[in-house]
């Protein structure tokens, strides 16, 4: 692993307060040259495994910066624990400027178009020859073959690749809710990279790894080809699907409310009937196996609506959680600031917003879903000003703030 000059990234200890953890990609320095979900994703696991990312970013700042809409959220929860440099790329001495930061790096990232990084002379065949032990992400819509110059969405991938089919109701296909494509293909660019890393700790030389929307999104639906693979029968839209389980389902009960409630075993459903005084149901003969549920599903489920509905989602709630049965209450983003597991697990963190209107406010992130050595992996650093750290690394490359004078005078970083 290389190491950094990252003096900046967080302020010195007091001599009194305990040295900050050491996490695992401490030292090794990243340079994302990313823009919207996918590509910043990949940056974000790593940068919040510790790694120094540096995002580059035209002078006029990545576009996520400003989106309204869907779109708000984009740059503060991906571009957590990350520099800022803002380069304009089409400058020859900022163009200069983003090869050499690149050529310091342990890994680059991108997820531009095929053919950008390579007409900037920053693609891996450029770039390794700079460095040999350079590893490379490529965050793509395809991998190399048929489809590899088309333009790619997650929603185009999720058509494409059934997961849409399979979210919507029969004859309508719809996304589903959050950038799945976009987040998990930034996630498998980043565990290709650390793999890449280890093997380079072999082996002394780098690689380039690809990953892709497409691809992502087959890995997403495989269980569902892999179920006709199995049975010959096509997997059924979720909404119309042959459940494998009796209960499983989403139930409108008293006041106007809804619980998603299961019982997925046969010793799940006598706690159920026990749990629900439902001891006629308990002893129905057609009723005895989850396959004899099943079958009974279209005159069972009709017979549990009508009396789950007698009562309201909260007691329903405290009857399961008491006998360890499965069931969610239908909470909507917004509620989950609130949500009592995740405050008392440390699993948001606070930040401060760097743009728009919001801009200085404090907000929660939602953490990674991981704790290492017993901590969560928390914010050591806001989402960046854009070109907050310009100056900072080019003098780390060897600039001088003269030489960083004349870049800004000249308009070639901000």
């Amino acid at each position: 692993m290389t190491s950094h000059t990252d003096s900046s990234f967080a302020p010195p200890t007091p001599p009194d307060t305990p040295a900050p953890r050491a996490l695992p990609l401490q030292g090794l320095r990243v340079v994302e040259f990313t823009h919207m979900v996918m590509g910043p994703t990949c940056g974000m696991v790593l940068a919040d495994l510790g790694a120094e990312v540096i995002k580059v970013e035209p002078v006029d700042g990545d576009r996520t910066r400003h989106l309204l809409g869907a779109g708000a959220g984009f740059f503060p929860m991906f571009n957590r624990n990350k520099k800022s440099i803002a380069i304009d790329l089409r400058s020859p001495e900022g163009l200069a400027a983003a090869r050499k930061l690149a050529a310091s790096a342990d890994v680059v990232a991108q997820n531009f178009k095929p053919g950008v990084m390579t007409k900037y002379g920053l693609d891996y065949a450029a770039l390794s020859q700079l460095n040999p032990r350079l590893i490379y992400v490529n965050h793509t819509g395809f991998l190399p073959g048929p489809y590899e110059h088309r333009t790619a969405l997650d929603e185009v991938v999720q058509m494409m690749g059934g997961l849409a089919y399979m979210t919507g109701r029969p004859g309508d296909p719809l996304r589903a809710g959050t950038s799945v494509n976009d987040i998990m293909g930034g996630m498998f660019g980043a565990i290709g990279a650390m793999a890449a890393l280890m093997q380079r700790g072999i082996t002394g030389r780098g690689q380039e790894v690809d990953s892709a929307l497409f691809e992502n999104n087959v890995f997403l639906v495989g269980q569902h080809m892999m179920q006709y693979a199995v049975t010959g029968q096509p997997a059924a839209p979720m909404p119309d699907r042959i459940s494998s389980w009796a209960v499983y389902d989403v139930f409108s009960v008293k006041d106007g409310g809804q619980i998603f409630l299961a019982a997925v075993s046969d010793a799940q459903w006598q706690t159920f009937c026990d749990a629900m005084g439902y001891a006629d149901l308990k002893v129905d003969p057609q009723l005895a196996t989850n396959n004899d549920r099943v079958r009974a599903r279209p005159t069972l489920m009709p017979v549990l609506r009508e009396r789950l509905a007698q009562h309201p989602a909260d007691a329903l709630a405290t009857i399961f959680e008491r006998h360890g049965l499965p069931f969610a209450p239908i909470r909507r983003p917004e509620e989950l600031f609130d949500d009592p597991h995740l405050q008392a697990t440390g699993g948001l963190a606070d930040i401060t917003l760097p743009d728009g209107e919001c801009a200085g406010h404090t907000a929660q992130v939602t953490l990674m879903p991981l704790r290492m050595d017993g901590q969560r992996l928390d914010v050591r650093c806001d989402p960046p000003r854009l070109g907050q750290h310009t100056a900072e690394l080019l003098h780390s490359l060897g600039y001088t703030p003269e030489a960083v004078a004349a870049l800004h005078a000249a308009g070639a970083i901000a």
